[in-house]
C-alpha cells in the first residue's frame, strides 16, 4: 500500500483509507462482528487511515474503531474523527466549551488521550472565517487534546478559506469522478500550502460501483433513501448531489472504461489517487470483500491519458449541469 503525508499532521498514511460513517448509522444496519470484520480486514490489507466522526451512530462508530486500536496497537494508524453536528450548525454553538466536551467524548470513544486528527464537521462559513475558531482549535492541540485539526468543508470557498489558516493540516472535502470542481482551485491551494487533502463520498455513494440501475431500493434508513433532495443535510453527501436516474446512467458509461482485472469502483478510487495533491481517499464498505477490494485500488496502474479523457466526457456532457456553482 502507497502511503503519503497527511499535510501538515506530519504522519504517513495509507493512500486508500477507511470511512467509518456506515459502521454508525445511515447506510442500513450493520451488525457489530460486521463492523469489526471490515475494520480488521482494512488494516490487513495494508490500510492506515480511519475517518470517524462523533455522530456516526452517536458514537458507535467511534466506539468501534477505538476497540480496533485497542486489538491493533502496533498497526501505525492514524484516525482522524469530526466534531460540530452534536447541535444545530448555527454559529452560536460553535464555542470553546462545545468543543472540549465534544472532543472529551471522542476521546472517551475511542479510548485515547489524544486524537490524531480531529475536523470540524462542515460548520457554517462563518465559523471557518472566525479568528476565535483557531484560536480555540490552536488551544487545544497546545492542551494535549488532539494532535492536530483539520476542517471537513461542503464547499470550494469554505475549503480555500480554512487553508489560508496558518495551522489547519488537512481538508476533508467530496472529490470524485462526478465532483471534480475541487481540482481547479483546492487541491493545487492545499498543496501550495502544505495543507492534506482527504476525498469523501469518492464513489459517489455507491453509483461508481456501476452496480445500481433505476430500480435499485435502498432501506428505509439509508441516507440513499431519505436525504436524496438534501432534506436531512447537505444532498452533496448523497450521490454526490447528482440525481440518481442521472447517476445511474453515466455510471453505466463510467463502467465501459473498467480495466480487464478491475472493478468500476477500483477505477473511480484510482482516478482519485492520481489526483496531484490528494493524501488519502476514505472510500466505505459493508463487507469485509469491499474494504479489500478498496485497498487493491491502490495497486491499480495510473489511468491513462485515453480514459481520463473518457472520463472528462462523461462528466461534461452528463454530469456537469447538475452540479450546483458553490460545490
Amino acid at each position: 500500500m502507497e502511503t503519503r503525508v497527511l499535510g501538515r499532521t506530519g504522519k504517513d498514511v495509507s493512500v486508500v483509507g477507511l470511512g467509518c460513517w456506515q459502521l454508525g448509522a445511515d447506510w442500513g444496519e450493520v451488525a457489530e462482528d460486521d463492523a469489526m470484520a471490515i475494520l480488521r480486514t482494512a488494516v490487513d490489507e495494508g490500510v492506515t487511515f480511519l475517518d470517524t466522526a462523533d455522530v456516526y451512530g452517536d458514537g458507535r462508530s467511534e466506539r468501534l474503531v477505538g476497540r480496533l486500536l485497542r486489538e491493533r496497537p502496533d498497526a501505525g494508524l492514524v484516525v482522524a474523527t469530526k466534531m460540530g453536528r452534536r447541535m444545530a450548525q448555527e454559529p452560536g454553538n460553535y464555542v470553546i466549551d462545545n468543543f472540549r466536551a465534544w472532543n472529551d467524548r471522542s476521546r472517551e470513544n475511542l479510548g485515547v488521550e489524544t486524537l490524531d486528527l480531529v475536523q470540524l464537521h462542515c460548520p457554517p462559513s462563518s465559523v471557518i472565517e472566525a479568528d476565535r475558531t483557531y484560536d480555540w482549535l490552536d488551544g487545544m492541540v497546545a492542551e494535549g487534546r488532539m494532535a492536530a485539526y483539520g476542517v471537513s468543508v461542503e464547499t470550494v470557498d469554505q475549503a480555500l478559506a480554512a487553508i489560508a489558516r496558518p495551522n489547519v493540516a488537512s481538508i476533508q472535502i467530496i472529490l470524485n469522478v462526478f465532483r471534480r470542481k475541487p481540482l481547479e482551485r483546492v487541491l493545487p491551494a492545499a498543496a501550495e500550502a502544505g495543507v492534506g487533502i482527504i476525498a469523501r463520498v469518492p464513489l459517489a455513494s455507491g453509483l461508481l460501483s456501476g452496480k445500481y440501475d433505476e430500480h435499485t431500493q435502498f432501506a428505509a434508513d439509508d441516507h440513499r433513501t431519505y436525504n436524496r433532495g438534501g432534506e436531512a443535510f447537505d444532498v452533496g453527501e448523497t450521490f454526490a448531489g447528482v440525481p440518481f436516474e442521472v447517476g445511474v446512467a453515466a455510471a453505466r458509461e463510467v463502467a465501459g472504461l473498467t480495466p480487464h482485472g478491475a472493478t468500476t469502483a477500483q477505477l473511480a478510487l484510482r482516478w482519485i489517487i492520481d489526483q496531484p495533491g490528494v493524501s488519502t481517499v476514505i472510500p466505505g464498505a459493508s463487507r469485509p470483500e469491499q474494504a479489500r477490494a478498496n485497498a487493491a485500488a491502490a495497486a491499480l496502474e495510473p489511468l491513462t491519458e485515453a480514459q481520463l479523457a473518457a472520463l472528462e466526457d462523461i462528466y461534461d456532457r452528463s454530469i456537469r449541469e447538475h452540479v450546483h456553482d458553490r460545490w
